[in-house]
């Protein structure tokens, strides 16, 4: 009999106020792999919109025996195209020593299935594109579109 490795179940769930500490962790890693420094007013601007029923803004988590190893922080908007909202799935961070074993899969999944629920039109989501890690499992999910983002800041 051979020794098989055995993943224990992930829960994917909104984020609670008890949550706050494993998120900011896991925030300020999201942060740090993106080279950006966030000043705390916005990081806790953020997490007042998650925790507040009326934002556009949510995440959910992803929680093994009891520990939150990642977060998919959306934002659920109106557009142009569709008579449906869509849902954009702007962050997505999975702790380093937990990745590969289902937990960003299991958010992204998360989201699918909350658009057939809610009457989304679409989730959708962008990377770098030298992100290879997360590209492979992207890959497997969905169909990049090509578009290409441009971003006009204040001067």
């Amino acid at each position: 009999m051979h020794n098989a490795r055995v993943t224990p179940p992930c829960l994917i769930r909104a984020a609670l106020p008890s949550d706050e500490a494993a998120w900011r962790g896991l925030w300020r890693g999201y942060c740090e792999f993106y080279r950006i420094r966030l000043p705390d007013e916005v990081s806790n601007r953020t997490w007042q919109r998650i925790l507040d029923p009326d934002s556009a803004v949510m995440c959910i988590v992803a929680e093994v025996e009891g520990q939150v190893l990642g977060f998919a922080n959306c934002v659920v908007h109106e557009n142009t195209w569709e008579s449906q909202p869509v849902c954009y799935l702007e962050d997505l961070f999975v702790a380093p020593a937990a990745r590969g074993h289902g937990a960003g899969r299991a958010l992204v999944e998360w989201l699918h299935n909350a658009m057939r629920a809610e009457g989304w039109a679409r989730v959708y989501w962008m990377t770098q594109t030298d992100n290879a890690q997360a590209r492979r499992l992207y890959d497997q999910l969905a169909t990049a579109d090509g578009f290409v983002r441009y971003v006009l800041r204040p001067r």
